[in-house]
């Protein structure tokens, strides 16, 4: 097999998903969600406040704290992503979008930049998980809000096993579900203090899951393979469907800056 050349995991993450911003902004999981409709709650209507999102994606973190603060930043590595998001927040009227590309490790803010700090769905494609992290409490000002959710490993080694192998046939831009504990302790690591953890099941319909990543039939059919064989306590923990349709946890964990 030809090797590739000079590729490193960011190429990888833009092969995947700079043809499919529009995928991820029409798509139901990211644009709602209890998670979502939390992260503004608890991040109320603060009118003076800069916000950060990290790896925004079709956007739809950026799109619902708009209206509830001064400016989102939304970052994100891919452009196109980025374009999209801008389009659709002049679609929307939402004048105090700014877009910036950039990986989370990268950031090229200044220390104590934001009164907020957000991510949804993007960690577990970083390559330096703490480092993002790292990344996110510095641009943090004191005492501010960090909001981080994400697709979680429900920890036991078989099911963290089958989770991590579904995820990475599917999107080879996956790196790793954090368990919820190693969510804290990188968070507490990183300088920030968790004051609240809210957990979800989140349903994948599998035909919807597969096209938004446009994998290739030889992944899906592995995939298919896997969960054709897989133990009952796999498929009992993860409600496997016979369309192929799981269920899997999710996190919100809201902390601040110390």
């Amino acid at each position: 097999m030809t090797q590739p050349q000079n590729r490193n995991h960011d190429s990888v993450i833009l092969k995947q998903y700079d043809s499919r911003a529009g995928a991820y902004l029409a798509s139901s999981v990211h644009a709602a969600g209890a998670d979502l409709d939390a992260m503004a709650a608890l991040v109320g209507q603060r009118p003076e406040a800069t916000a950060l999102d990290m790896g925004c994606g079709g956007g739809h973190v950026t799109f619902r704290l708009a209206p509830l603060v001064g400016t989102v930043i939304a970052c994100d590595l891919s452009a196109p992503m980025l374009e999209t998001v801008a389009g659709e927040a002049v679609k929307r009227g939402l004048a105090n979008v700014v877009t910036k590309r950039t990986a989370a490790e990268t950031l090229p803010c200044p220390d104590a930049t934001f009164d907020v700090v957000a991510t949804r769905y993007s960690a577990h494609h970083w390559n330096g998980f703490t480092e993002g992290l790292t990344q996110m409490r510095r641009v943090t000002k004191l005492g501010g809000l960090g909001l981080f959710a994400d697709v979680v490993s429900p920890r036991r080694p078989l099911l963290d096993t089958w989770l991590q192998t579904t995820e990475l046939l599917r999107d080879p831009s996956h790196v790793r579900n954090a368990s919820i504990d190693e969510w804290k302790t990188a968070l507490a690591a990183s300088g920030f203090a968790v004051d609240a953890v809210i957990t979800y099941r989140l349903r994948l319909e599998f035909a919807s899951w597969i096209e938004r990543m446009r994998t290739p039939d030889v992944h899906v059919a592995a995939i298919r393979s896997l969960q054709a064989g897989v133990a009952a306590e796999v498929s009992e923990y993860f409600e496997l469907g016979d369309d192929g349709s799981f269920t899997v946890d999710t996190v919100l964990i809201a902390a601040y800056a110390v």
